[in-house]
């Protein structure tokens, strides 16, 4: 089989690369083996946070050119990157997903500005914003990845009044059977039945006591994005969609409607099948084969690498070496392992920031010779730390449209 471009892996950068190609009227295809970074999303896309010698950043767009030169930003520019930002809502529009902007509240109540966020995760204006006098926080019994405790906590150091409460709902009663079933996804599933949160939203009236503020966990609307906005109208108070732990309900959700765009618009993807045994002319790539497809080679004019870095195990390491496993592709860490991390956890990881090392178009070198039809994205790209920096959703979302435009 023949594709015009063959994308390894499915998480965002993937699909949005993907999109755009499809959308240019290139034959694309997409080999995904699992979940990806979308799984573990609070729902909210950062763009820069502070640089990587810590200082915080409150203009992204201004700080580019403070970036050293192996960022992925640099790579493109200032320029590119404040287009491609420009360029992001429209595009996230199209493919069924809204966002918006502001501040967010977290897991642990305190308030972290976000440059995009799915429609459904409440968002203030400001981080001094005033969010009410009294707030009601409300759990699902046996819940565990929703933090209540935490929750008030930050909020009283705001000045508000904290209540705490627990809904029991028969249909997310019967996940508790198993303690592993309790997780957001799965109570996720039940509540996208109108019965399940119809009942809860009634059972949240009844609790009110004249707070002002409602908080809930954030595991409505997983398969439709108007669910949560419903519960708004129907809870006479402002109520407020706060993350869970992982796995992300916005972020599934994020990733379903990405892919339904990408196929939608005639792209091929291949869910649960890992790329292997790449074939290769001098220094291009001419096919590959995947585990599903056994001896069915797959042709295509140029490749993308998108399959994350160690935690999505884009990168493999092994205690003196950390290895890019699909192409043999040359990486960027430290020979030294002691510096591959910080013993106080609280520090940044270096590990974090091991990456495939790309000229400025990101095109890879593999043994040390530029491979000329094979480009990197996203997280598997060196020269940035994401987590340390803020810039994950930046750099996934830029560096796929980059890639496109320079495919097209």
């Amino acid at each position: 089989m023949r594709f015009d471009t063959i994308i390894v892996g499915g998480g965002m950068s993937s699909l949005v690369c993907g999109i755009k190609l499809q959308k240019a009227g290139k034959k694309c295809l997409i080999v995904s083996a699992g979940q990806n970074a979308l799984h573990f999303s609070s729902g909210t896309f950062g763009l820069l946070a502070k640089l990587p010698d810590g200082t915080a950043v409150t203009n992204p767009l201004s700080a580019i050119d403070s970036l050293p030169a192996e960022h992925p930003y640099s790579k493109m520019g200032a320029e590119a990157v404040a287009e491609y930002a420009a360029a992001t809502p429209k595009f996230f529009a199209d493919c069924g997903v809204e966002v918006t902007n502001g501040y967010r509240i977290t897991g642990m109540g305190t308030m972290k500005p976000a440059w995009l966020a799915m429609k459904d995760v409440t968002l203030l204006g400001s981080k001094d914003e005033v969010i009410g006098k009294k707030a009601l926080i409300v759990n699902f019994s046996g819940f565990l990845d929703f933090n209540t405790r935490f929750i008030a906590e930050g909020l009283e150091k705001r000045g508000l009044e904290c209540r705490i409460e627990r809904i029991a709902i028969k249909d997310v009663e019967n996940l508790r059977k198993n303690p592993s079933e309790m997780r957001s996804v799965n109570i996720a599933r039940v509540v996208t039945r109108e019965s399940v949160w119809k009942e809860f939203a009634h059972t949240v009236q009844g609790l009110l006591k004249g707070e002002d503020v409602v908080i809930l966990p954030e595991v409505f609307g997983l398969l439709d994005p108007k669910v949560p906005q419903w519960l708004c109208e129907m809870i006479p108070a402002r109520v407020f969609f706060i993350g869970t732990m992982p796995p992300s309900v916005p972020g599934i959700r994020t990733q379903i409607q990405l892919k339904k765009t990408f196929e939608a618009v005639g792209g091929t993807f291949l869910m649960g099948d890992e790329v292997l045994e790449p074939e290769f002319d001098g220094s291009r790539v001419v096919s590959v084969r995947t585990v599903n497809l056994g001896s069915m080679r797959l042709q295509a004019d140029s490749f993308v690498l998108a399959s994350g870095n160690l935690f999505g195990k884009g990168l493999v390491a092994s205690p003196d070496k950390v290895t890019e496993p699909v192409f043999g592709l040359d990486v960027m860490y430290p020979e030294d392992r002691n510096e591959w991390y910080d013993k106080d956890f609280a520090n940044v990881q270096n590990y974090l920031g091991f990456g495939v090392r790309t000229g400025n178009d990101f095109r890879p070198y593999r043994n040390g010779t530029l491979v000329e039809n094979l480009y990197v994205i996203g997280s598997e790209l060196g020269g940035c730390n994401s987590l340390a920096e803020g810039s994950g959703a930046g750099v996934a979302i830029f560096t796929a449209m980059n890639v496109a435009d320079k495919l097209v």
